[in-house]
């Protein structure tokens, strides 16, 4: 399967989209070329906009009602330092970082999509700051920054395996994010519908499927759910050979090709895939649960399923219907185990 990549602008912006350390472009005044600003000159804290003598709306023109702390999302205390990296580990793929201000620089971890490394842009800097983080599960992350001289952790990982993500007390420094593709769904539903999937391990469809060179591809059953559609394939090895994976296509292509006439082909990307494989062993199985946007197939047009096998030739693929689309099962989050 070949994922699509995301890269958002909002790294770019920060000078995030290598991996190399970047920072903002500020003109510094001082002795010491690499001392902040705000070193030398710290501004006198506004009042407390929470403290005794606060009102509602007494900083704010109109009616105005007060974010409540039960609608605060503690952030984590986070150090850094000028000579040393920190580095936080996130259980997903991180797909927007904001850094307070200047002080901070930071990028992802060469060659890695979860690892942001983090430090001071300057030998020492007074004022706190904040980090952000939002990753390709929907989790939002919040750090209160501040430097120290010998940050007392270097290497944070941030998986909880407590709740796993999945809980209903879930930490709320890890709230969820609605991502663009995936349109109205939560990215911690479609995780659960994906797993729980996987788990009951149901064969619904009993008519769809390939087998040669001792190979065999099946589809075991279409979900569907607020706009995803969910596909369940099956691969069996019964050769001494493993079978590597080179990539899994879904393709709606023309029924009938007119000879000299150039197919037309609708490639569908997986937004998300549960149980990814690389390789089928020899005498045994994998499952493969996919998560697409929602389609039609029109009339004189079919799906087609094909997993390609890595500098081989044992390819399998197999035809899927309009109306075994349109038959898929309804999901009941209900009982989603």
């Amino acid at each position: 399967m070949r994922i699509k990549t995301i890269i958002l602008s909002a790294i770019a912006v920060l000078g995030m989209a290598s991996p190399v350390f970047a920072k903002s472009k500020t003109t510094v005044n001082n002795t010491d070329n690499n001392v902040s600003p705000d070193t030398e000159q710290v501004a006198e804290h506004d009042m407390n906009v929470y403290g005794a003598n606060y009102t509602n709306g007494d900083k704010f023109d109109g009616l105005t009602r007060k974010v409540g702390f039960d609608r605060m999302i503690p952030p984590h205390a986070l150090e850094v330092c000028y000579d040393k990296t920190t580095h936080i580990i996130f259980p997903a793929e991180i797909i927007y970082v904001d850094l307070g201000n200047e002080n901070l620089v930071a990028g992802l971890a060469d060659g890695t999509k979860n690892v942001l490394r983090v430090k001071s842009a300057f030998k020492r800097f007074k004022t706190e700051t904040n980090l952000s983080v939002i990753t390709d599960d929907g989790s939002y992350y919040v750090f209160n920054v501040k430097f120290a001289k010998e940050p007392l952790l270097l290497s944070i990982e941030m998986t909880d395996f407590l709740h796993d993500g999945e809980a209903v007390n879930r930490p709320n420094n890890a709230q969820e994010i609605y991502l663009e593709k995936l349109g109205s769904e939560s990215p911690m539903l479609v995780k659960l519908i994906m797993k729980s999937i996987y788990k009951q391990n149901k064969r619904e469809i009993k008519h769809i499927g390939s087998k040669r060179f001792g190979v065999q591809f099946l589809l075991k059953s279409i979900y569907t759910n607020n706009g995803l559609l969910y596909f369940h394939t099956e691969m069996k090895n019964t050769s001494n050979i493993p079978f590597d994976v080179d990539f899994v296509s879904f393709k709606i292509v023309d029924k009938k090709v007119i000879k000299r006439t150039a197919m037309q082909e609708q490639v569908l990307e997986p937004l998300r895939a549960q149980n990814y494989v690389t390789v089928v062993h020899g005498k045994s199985s994998e499952r493969t649960v996919f998560a697409l946007e929602k389609f039609t197939i029109p009339d004189d047009k079919q799906l087609v399923i094909e997993i390609a096998e890595k500098e081989g030739g044992r390819h399998q693929s197999f035809v899927v219907e309009n109306e075994d689309i349109v038959r898929a099962n309804v999901i009941d989050e209900l009982s989603i185990q």
